[in-house]
């Protein structure tokens, strides 16, 4: 039964909560249906019951985030060209906590992508909000002893995917205001300078406006669509998922927005989301934390 004690103790979580469900997802808009299925189950809990009402609402958030998440991988087969994360307008005081900027970068998202549910939910709960492996294995449903085999195994993962370094948010920033100002000149050498010779861009459509059906691999076929932007679109600076990144615009509207993966000084992935309904939430701060 909700209390006002109750109530408190949910707003009090409710970033917390949130950035746990949206680090498993990808999804901000699926994240808060986690958070409202949540607090449903708050609501009509006995919380005299209740000894540490954060680790009750994590393990519940968590629990419902691995049946959502296994919906979203069925609903991702049929998704109409690369799938990217929906992306976040974050405060400048995210970029302080360079782990939890780092968890919620794009980059990352997407290397999470590559893990199953249950290794996900073990690697975020272990490795970013360093919960316990006892509770961890009441929140995914396993022994303690599984949970950690799994976070090993997720763990060795992940370092063979992520981003060689996290990168700073000054060398982000550079890397950037070099990128836009060679798009925006048409400068193609200075272009190549600064993009891998395997770099990789995605653009994600989701079927809803044009763009690429497939990943676009090479230094010389991503310069070649990027040229294609040089006087056709603007880009201003923004700040997505605890990094700076750009907003796209044309004609005065948002066109889409681009994150960058960086390895060793130079951009390794572009990602572009273009999808509307994953640009909705662009207009406020989003608060996550741990």
């Amino acid at each position: 039964m909700d209390t006002p004690d109750a109530t408190e103790a949910f707003v009090a979580h409710r970033n917390l909560l949130f950035t746990v469900a949206y680090e498993m997802l990808g999804s901000a808009a699926d994240a808060e249906d986690v958070l409202q299925e949540t607090w449903l189950r708050w609501a009509d809990v006995d919380h005299a019951t209740v000894r540490e009402p954060r680790a009750y609402l994590v393990r519940t958030t968590t629990r419902q985030a691995l049946t959502r998440l296994r919906t979203l991988r069925r609903r991702k087969e049929t998704y109409v060209g690369p799938w990217l994360p929906e992306p976040l307008l974050t405060a400048p005081d995210v970029a302080e906590d360079v782990e939890l900027a780092d968890s919620v970068s794009m980059a990352m998202l997407l290397v999470l992508e590559t893990l199953t549910p249950t290794e996900r939910a073990v690697f975020v709960l272990r490795e970013v909000f360093d919960l316990g492996y006892d509770e961890i294995a009441e929140a995914v449903g396993k022994t303690p002893a599984a949970v950690r085999q799994i976070a090993h195994r997720a763990r060795t993962h992940v370092a063979a995917r992520r981003p060689r370094e996290i990168v700073s948010q000054a060398e982000t920033r550079g890397v950037l205001d070099a990128f836009r100002g060679a798009v925006d000149t048409g400068d193609l050498q200075g272009l190549l300078d600064l993009i891998a010779p395997d770099v990789v861009l995605l653009t994600d459509g989701g079927g809803v406006v044009q763009a690429a059906p497939a990943p676009i691999v090479g230094a010389a076929q991503v310069a070649r669509v990027l040229g294609n932007i040089t006087g056709a679109l603007s880009m201003r600076p923004t700040r997505v998922n605890g990094y700076p990144a750009l907003t796209l615009f044309q004609d005065g509207a948002v066109h889409s927005v681009m994150a960058v993966r960086i390895d060793d000084g130079r951009i390794t992935g572009l990602y572009a989301v273009r999808n509307p309904e994953k640009l909705s939430r662009l207009d406020r701060e989003t608060a996550v934390s741990r």
